[in-house]
């Protein structure tokens, strides 16, 4: 199997998977959407705590970077800004709690920041609608 061959579209996938992930984060924090499923005989309330600015902020990020990645719009520098929110969440948020990404609960941020970082450099992949959108280069250059 040639892998250099296939590596654009694997490219693609990891940043869809990713960017929906992602997605779901912010979704999380602004709309509690997916919902959390409630311990037998707990009360639900309609409305959550509002959240601090810095939280609201993130989620915001969270849900139009996440979009922007899964797409491939502008997928560089979407992913550059949500790889840099996510080393901000986690010295911020997590590494205080714990010096071991296992024990302070920031693999995820971990992962996103790199993953998010590694699609700013190598782009969006083949799959992208920036690949769709952007003019083809003269293959003579």
């Amino acid at each position: 199997m040639n892998f250099d061959r296939i590596s654009p579209v694997v490219l693609s996938a990891l940043r869809v998977v990713a960017g929906l992930l992602f997605l779901e984060h912010g979704l999380k924090k602004i709309l509690s959407f997916p919902p959390s499923p409630a311990p037998a005989g707990a009360v639900i309330h309609a409305a959550h705590a509002a959240l601090p600015p810095i939280m609201m902020a993130a989620g915001y990020i969270e849900i139009v970077g996440g979009i922007l990645i899964a797409l491939g719009l502008f997928g560089r520098f979407a992913a550059f800004i949500c790889s840099g929110e996510m080393a901000f969440a986690y010295f911020m948020a997590h590494s205080p709690d714990s010096f071991f990404p296992v024990n302070n609960g920031g693999d995820a941020a971990i992962l996103f920041c790199f993953v998010f970082l590694y699609v700013a450099f190598a782009g969006p992949g083949a799959w992208s609608l920036d690949a769709l959108l952007r003019p083809k280069r003269d293959s003579a250059r």
